[in-house]
């Protein structure tokens, strides 16, 4: 898998939930965060959002499929 940014989710008011995959410290990260837009119009990373290591992935992603079902 390659590094990068995967998606960014529109949550209005200049702020997007972006997915994405970086490296940090050698290890390969999920990243699902809350970016907003400065007053230059530049995408800045808040401290909302959480880095998901590969080996938790799995239990990750099947929570979520389990929170589609009751909607």
């Amino acid at each position: 898998m390659s590094e990068g940014i995967i998606a960014d989710i529109d949550k209005g008011r200049g702020e997007v939930i972006r997915v994405e995959v970086s490296e940090f410290k050698g290890k390969k990260l999920l990243n699902i965060r809350v970016w907003y837009t400065d007053a230059n119009g530049e995408k800045k990373p808040t401290q909302k959002g959480i880095s998901v290591a590969p080996e938790l992935y799995e239990d990750l992603k099947n929570a979520i499929d389990k929170a589609g079902s009751m909607f």
